[in-house]
């Protein structure tokens, strides 16, 4: 009887008599990394929220996309948010590393692309930061998020756009705005 593991052996067994001795294990070798993304990013493609889109620049580097989040509701709508995303080859241990490229006025976001977004964080008081099993699906889901109901004036990481929020809601919402049509189109 052919198992998947002595199928995978027998299989590894003729890759190494066909190449050199020269060829070391580690260019042979998909990591661990490589090897989730493939079914991740198939994953998040199909499950892809509508106000969202994903560019790889580079195809054959999983590890390395962009994200845009367009709302379609509340204080930035309108607007087209550009997020960096690259996994670690430490991944799905440590979670990814998301930068936002937009300058934006967000409670959550710095203006230097900072964000506060808990499953981001390897360590969480609460139990709500990074878990191995998270997914990027669960990434994206979450940065779509932070424009509609994870949207927080509460624990704030720009805190002078969460104050100005408190002051002002028409002002804040003014400046959004203006922010909007400078940085986000």
């Amino acid at each position: 009887m052919l198992t998947l593991a002595s199928k995978l052996k027998r299989d590894d067994g003729l890759k190494g008599s066909r190449t050199s001795a020269s060829t070391s294990d580690s260019t042979r070798r998909v990591s661990v990394r490589d090897k989730l993304l493939v079914k991740e990013v198939a994953e998040l493609e199909a499950n892809l929220p509508c106000t969202c889109k994903v560019h790889f620049p580079d195809p054959n580097k999983l590890h390395c996309f962009q994200l845009t989040v367009s709302p379609d509701e509340g204080y930035y709508q309108g607007g087209k948010f550009q997020f960096e995303t690259e996994v670690p080859d430490a991944y799905n241990m440590v979670p990814p590393k998301v930068k936002c490229l937009t300058k934006i006025w967000h409670p959550n976001i710095t203006e230097t692309g900072e964000i506060c977004l808990s499953l981001l964080r390897e360590h969480s008081i609460d139990g709500t930061g990074w878990a191995p099993t998270r997914t990027l699906k669960d990434v994206v889901w979450g940065l779509n998020s932070l424009f509609t109901d994870l949207l927080n004036f509460d624990d704030p990481l720009n805190i002078e756009a969460a104050e100005h929020h408190l002051r002002d809601k028409e002002d804040f919402r003014e400046k959004v705005d203006e922010y909007i049509k400078r940085y986000a189109r």
